[in-house]
């Protein structure tokens, strides 16, 4: 096996157990599993020594050319009049062509007024809100397992499966499951049990957002609810219009089976709303019912989900009313998708079905680290002309050329095709932004990914406290980790945030925002009693 192949696996010994029959009955047997890994496409460069340099020189290179060289022609044409020559200059030659002067006065105006009426509206964040479940709904993982034991739906084994992945899984002992979850006596899965829960995180969060907002209800255009598992009728959306008596001509929308990346295809939707339908406000509603989509079989790869998924919710308002600009927080400034359904690997990876005994689950598949690496892959080569510096694309192209016209690397002794094309640069993203959201799946997840896009600790540190807290909470838990920034009181004006997810189909998504001003703590927020606790050493 080439040796660029093995970097792509990994191994794991499994303890089968006692054999009961055959040649080695009564015995312990093991056997070792290999798994493939998130793809390693990164590439470090001895250029990294000298790269801040060179990024100042290449993207202000313009302004270090022509800035001293107009300097000195002015100097040079200025320098030697006198206030009373330089007024009697300018007089002179501008009092006999006042009509030129005029006419171009009138164009210059015309040209500003015309570019800004017809390009797109901006479209601004004025405020977000996140649910935060009383204190009676928390259930550490040593309860968890014992509920589970009691419940008496899982033998010996899949409750050791499940403490193995709780204890590896970067999930803290203060995450909130439904009541109806942790009761022998209640099925969880039930329509009204869902409702109840649906309810209960959307009505929550929506309060918190029209408070601190102060929009009215009624003043909404449009509404999105993404919400993957729990799609019951009438609709997620019509149960918040109704609750809240919202006006008769509002746009609203129900996005489901789109997986923990349906938050940012909410945004995208709402997007596309606000810029057909001008001075208007739209809210995205992001969850996802953790109760009704509760596995009580056996089959492994149908309570990974049981052991991640926890109750979470986020509710966003968008606006492009121009008066909104000084009182917003952020502005979008990009968003990407990408969608990889049209691989049958891809599409089946996370997949909702029956196991043999009838129990509706949803199945993972063990090459998820590898479809999601493809995916990830797509999405920032789109993602990166956008952001990135001049200067770093000039890299990652010359050494492209490099590597696949000329046979050699710029950086190495080597001349082998196969081991230059496996190992290309990717892009210091560490240059576009300043904080990053990446979706809190797991740890295994989070650790390929900070491996592979070579980011720091701080970097990772809110997608690690978010999963830590508050567990895998879908589509909503980039808006979590945006909250830990802004308790932290980090979002600094200018900043620009990078929110990345993951979703069953398979998709990965990518939203780009730039801070409008400086983020104060705010007066709500799901982290405000704990914030001084964070960050913890997992």
């Amino acid at each position: 096996m080439a040796t660029n192949e093995q970097d792509l696996l990994s191994t794991e010994i499994v303890n089968r157990g006692i054999e009961s029959s055959g040649p080695n009955a009564g015995s312990l047997t093991f056997s070792v599993r290999v798994r493939r890994r998130l793809p390693d496409f990164l590439q470090s460069v001895n250029l990294k020594y000298v790269k801040l340099g060179y990024h100042y020189l290449i993207n202000h290179g313009i302004y270090l050319v022509t800035i001293p060289i107009l300097v000195l022609l002015f100097s040079a044409e200025v320098g030697t009049l006198t206030k009373e020559e330089m007024w009697n200059k300018l007089w002179h030659e501008t009092r006999y062509d006042l009509v030129t002067v005029l006419a171009f006065f009138v164009v210059f105006v015309f040209t500003l007024a015309v570019y800004f009426m017809s390009r797109p509206r901006s479209i601004y964040l004025i405020d977000f809100a996140c649910y935060r479940a009383h204190d009676d709904l928390k259930v550490t993982k040593a309860e968890f397992i014992e509920q589970a034991r009691k419940s008496g739906k899982f033998d010996e084994a899949s409750l050791d499966f499940q403490q193995r992945i709780l204890e590896s899984s970067g999930i803290g002992d203060e995450t909130y499951i439904p009541k109806s979850v942790m009761s022998t006596e209640v099925n969880s899965s039930t329509m009204s049990e869902g409702r109840l829960e649906a309810t209960t995180v959307m009505f929550d969060a929506l309060d918190e957002l029209f408070e601190k907002t102060k929009v009215r209800p009624k003043d909404v255009g449009v509404l999105v609810v993404n919400c993957s598992i729990f799609n019951p009728t009438p609709s997620l959306s019509a149960m918040i219009i109704n609750h809240y008596k919202m006006r008769g001509n509002i746009l609203s929308y129900n996005l489901g089976g789109m997986g923990c990346s349906a938050g940012i295809i909410g945004v995208d939707l709402a997007r596309d709303m606000l810029e057909a339908n001008p001075n208007n406000y739209a809210v995205v509603v992001s969850t996802e019912m953790v109760g009704y989509n509760w596995y009580p079989g056996q089959d492994r790869s149908m309570l990974i989900p049981n052991c991640y998924f926890r109750m979470g919710c986020s509710a966003v308002l968008l606006s492009n009313r121009r008066g909104d600009y000084r009182r917003a927080k952020y502005s979008l400034q990009h968003l990407v998708r990408t969608h990889k359904g049209a691989d049958d690997r891809s599409f089946r990876c996370i997949y909702q079905e029956e196991d043999e005994e009838g129990y509706k689950g949803l199945k993972v598949s063990k090459e998820l680290m590898e479809i999601g690496g493809d995916a990830l892959k797509t999405n920032i080569t789109t993602l990166g002309p956008l952001v990135l510096p001049f200067s770093e694309q000039l890299i990652f192209f010359a050494t492209l050329i490099w590597r696949n016209l000329l046979g050699t690397d710029p950086n190495k002794n080597k001349t082998s095709k196969q081991s230059l094309s496996s190992k290309p640069y990717i892009p210091d993203y560490k240059l576009a932004f300043e904080h990053f959201c990446v979706h809190a799946a797991s740890k295994i997840v989070l650790d390929e990914l900070q491996k592979n896009l070579e980011l720091s600790d701080d970097n990772m540190e809110a997608s690690r406290m978010t999963l830590h807290r508050f567990g895998n909470t879908s589509s909503s838990s980039i808006w979590y980790e945006l909250a830990y920034m802004e308790a932290k009181e980090r979002v600094k004006r200018g900043d620009r945030i990078w929110q990345i997810s993951f979703g069953s189909g398979f998709k990965c998504n990518s939203l780009v925002w730039r801070s409008m001003r400086r983020v104060r703590k705010p007066n709500r927020n799901p982290w405000l009693d704990w914030i001084d606790r964070y960050p913890v050493t997992l």
